[in-house]
């Protein structure tokens, strides 16, 4: 079967679109995206061509991008071509170059794939690319969604050379006589993936023969088991993890007792920016003292007695808001605080929302934050100063609890502890004409 036909049948094996659908192929003019531009024409398929300019090789990258210019105006193809500041970019956010040019351009072919409205983005990935990619994944670490490989489809990403061999594609352009640009790049080993195909994967493939195709089997069968797993951790996490204000819960008992509950751990804690490196960090979590923690980018996972509680980090930054006059309202991230002076009617209101302090006691400006340690204050009802750390111990407050309460003062004294209790000095007597209203109301 020729290169025409298993194109054409894997692309309705795998689904991947119908022939007359427009599509926007990223060329970048070396062998294996001139072809799939070639086979593309040859099929009749409505096309559109993207072309990169990294600007990474000087003068080549210059040659590469004139020579897709020329091909796509002999062809009478419509054709996009992006310049883009790779090394600028690269240091900017700290990346190598070779993952600053894989997001610079995945991001400009989606927003550009928007703007033609095309239906679907192709590249010309192969499966000697898929080789490649199996065995960094596996080296890597990153189970078994990197033994599955390259995805035929992903979203609006297609790849319908995948099948084809690295041989298989340069026959055709032999046989078809089809031009193409050679990057120099590839034959430097100082990028990993040229590491594995240049010396990696020769070496296996003299040892043990038939290594590559090997490799591919069980990429598919791989495929199938990400099936299956996905809809396991699915439907214990979903068991498992309970959701709340404050954040998801996990128990540690439930979850040392569930099957694989090193994988489980690892499969919950990706999605909240942690990485497979972490993963250990996160079972010993399981065996600590309560208070003990563990920080992604994005989030923290706290042992808090019987509980792992995932919050994001900026759950739990410090904040402060000045409330510089009444009958105003503040605003956290969380909850708006409703400031008002009005006349005392001598109802008193026991909400934990509300809270009714005596005017004449109250100076402003106010100062709405998050308590710290050394707080103190006199609870409703006492004539001794508390310390805020144990008076919240007796409430019960779970740690993640303690840490997202706030308090409000005047004049350096701490009048309300937001939602729980006010001070006994600021409190409503039978003198009062005139008090503070402070009425709380959640954002969640």
């Amino acid at each position: 079967m020729d290169l025409l036909k298993k194109f054409e049948h894997f692309t309705k094996e795998e689904q991947l679109f119908h022939f007359k659908q427009k599509l926007l192929i990223a060329v970048s003019g070396g062998l294996d995206s001139t072809v799939l531009w070639e086979v593309c024409k040859r099929l009749q398929i409505p096309l559109i061509i993207a072309h990169c300019n990294f600007q990474l090789r000087g003068g080549e990258s210059e040659a590469d991008e004139q020579f897709v210019k020329e091909h796509a105006l002999h062809n009478g193809d419509e054709i996009f071509i992006k310049k883009f500041e790779t090394i600028d970019f690269a240091e900017k956010n700290k990346y190598a170059i070779q993952e600053a040019a894989r997001i610079l351009r995945y991001e400009w072919f989606s927003n550009l794939q928007q703007e033609v409205k095309a239906d679907f983005i192709l590249t010309a990935h192969h499966a000697d690319d898929n080789v490649e990619t199996i065995l960094m994944n596996f080296f890597k670490g990153t189970g078994i969604n990197g033994l599955k490989g390259i995805l035929p489809k992903n979203g609006k990403i297609c790849r319908p050379l995948l099948f084809a061999t690295r041989e298989e594609i340069a026959a055709f352009a032999l046989e078809n006589k089809i031009a193409y640009r050679e990057d120099s790049s590839n034959i430097s080993e100082k990028y990993t993936r040229n590491f594995y195909r240049h010396s990696v994967i020769p070496a296996l493939n003299k040892m043990i023969p038939g290594v590559n195709e090997n490799l591919l089997q069980q990429s598919d069968k791989f495929r199938d088991i990400k099936i299956i797993y996905d809809e396991y951790c699915y439907f214990v996490l979903n068991k498992m993890i309970e959701v709340k204000k404050d954040g998801h819960y996990i128990p540690v008992l439930k979850l040392l007792k569930t099957p694989a509950f090193h994988t489980l751990v690892y499969e919950f804690s990706r999605k909240y920016g942690f990485n497979a490196a972490q993963t250990s960090g996160i079972v010993k979590l399981l065996y600590a003292p309560s208070g003990k923690f563990i920080l992604s980018s994005t989030h923290r996972i706290l042992k808090n007695r019987k509980w792992l509680i995932i919050s994001p980090v900026e759950m739990i930054q410090h904040e402060m808001v000045v409330i510089g006059e009444e009958d105003t309202t503040a605003d956290t991230e969380y909850f708006s605080l409703k400031i008002s002076r009005e006349d005392f009617d001598g109802k008193i209101h026991k909400e934990n929302t509300l809270a009714m302090l005596d005017a004449d006691h109250i100076q402003f400006p106010l100062l709405l934050r998050k308590w710290k340690q050394g707080d103190y204050f006199y609870p409703l009802g006492m004539k001794k100063k508390k310390k805020i750390s144990r008076f919240l111990i007796d409430q019960k407050l779970s740690l993640l609890q303690k840490e997202q309460t706030w308090v409000l003062e005047s004049n350096r004294k701490i009048i309300w502890i937001v939602g729980l209790r006010i001070d006994d000095r600021f409190r409503i007597s039978p003198s009062t004409k005139k008090c503070i209203r402070l009425k709380l109301v959640s954002k969640n």
